[in-house]
């Protein structure tokens, strides 16, 4: 188990569940997907960028 799917577990669903009142902890969301985007415009140019 990684380190967000660990603290969502533990931390994140019981405040979810206390701040929207759910009755249930399987109504909370779940984070199904995570996608980190980063932009290299400069390294396209300069390879240097990169090292």
């Amino acid at each position: 188990m990684n380190r967000l799917e660990k603290r969502y577990r533990e931390e994140i669903i019981d405040r979810l569940t206390e701040r929207f009142q759910f009755g249930n902890r399987m109504e909370v969301p779940r984070v199904e997907k995570v996608v980190i985007n980063m932009g290299v415009g400069e390294a396209s140019r300069d390879a240097k960028v990169l090292e």
